[in-house]
């Protein structure tokens, strides 16, 4: 793969995260971490992500996952999951975020699984879909948007015929679980000035613990934790359309500018200022694109 052209901190750390115009359901990510951890949070779309250099360690319900040189790691959408150094000198990789519909179409379009798809495995060694991950940011990153789009699509067939699987419809919901549905449509329509877990008990006519208990199980995540998720979530959103970084703080409920920054860069893996930039010249393709 090209060389990344990004300025790197005192730890050699680098990152970038960014979007292919022609491809708009496509969320691109090549970085070197060494410090950096990510967070227990969760995505709306798809991770496909290979280790080029060292070892990252994926935290996912119930284990996790040590995925080096050659290996495929592939999260399902909103599975939980931290990330972290595996080695002392961390892991240099690229990921690839696919929204849903990326892979419904290429399921429908293949002998892919039928219902709402996923993957099997979290971590699996296949170089090939390692190396194919790597065309992809290669393609986009020369502006060739037939190669781009034709190897994502091969990649993912690829990854469905050998590893896709149709995930299980959920069982009836329990009141447990409808509350905490409830409490999560309370906490993104009042993200700003949310109630504290008490209040948010109180208003759902539950007892703290329960309610508590409840999300953990559902989400995978507290509350407190989902909400910060959230806001980043949202808070991206606001950056891709322009709204200045400060203004998206303050609209999604943290308290300032650093306050963003400093959760945004921890689940992103890139602060919002340089996620923005990113954005505002996905339209830059050819030789320039790092200038």
């Amino acid at each position: 793969m090209a060389a990344l052209s990004a300025p790197a901190s005192a730890s050699g750390e680098w990152a970038r995260h960014w979007q292919y115009a022609e491809l708009p359901d496509l969320d691109l990510l090549r970085a070197r971490y060494v410090r950096h951890t990510f967070p227990r949070h969760s995505h709306e779309g798809y991770v496909f992500g290979t280790v080029t250099r060292g070892v990252e360690d994926v935290g996912l319900p119930g284990r996790t996952v040590h995925a080096g040189p050659g290996t495929v790691v592939m999260i399902n959408p909103e599975v939980p999951h931290t990330a972290r150094a595996g080695d002392p000198d961390g892991w240099v990789y690229a990921t690839l975020y696919p929204s849903t519909q990326v892979i419904d179409d290429v399921a429908a379009d293949t002998t892919g699984p039928r219902g709402t798809v996923g993957f099997s495995e979290a971590c699996v060694v296949d170089p090939e879909a390692s190396r194919l991950i790597g065309e992809v940011h290669r393609a986009a990153e020369e502006g060739n948007a037939l190669a781009a789009d034709s190897v994502l699509r091969i990649l993912v067939a690829r990854l469905l015929s050998r590893h896709g699987t149709a995930l299980p419809t959920r069982a009836p919901r329990s009141a447990g679980a409808r509350d905490a549905e409830r409490a999560r449509a309370v906490l993104e329509s009042r993200m700003a000035g949310p109630p504290t877990l008490n209040e948010l008990a109180a208003e759902l006519g539950a007892s703290p613990f329960a309610l508590l208990r409840a999300f953990k199980k559902q989400y995978g995540m507290p509350p407190h934790t989902w909400l910060t998720d959230a806001r980043v979530r949202r808070a991206r959103r606001m950056l891709d359309a322009g709204v200045a970084p400060a203004v998206a703080a303050a609209e999604v409920g943290f308290t300032d500018q650093p306050h963003l920054n400093r959760h945004f860069t921890r689940i992103v893996g890139v602060p919002p200022g340089a996620y923005q930039r990113e954005r505002a010249r996905t339209y830059k393709t050819g030789p320039d694109l790092y200038a």
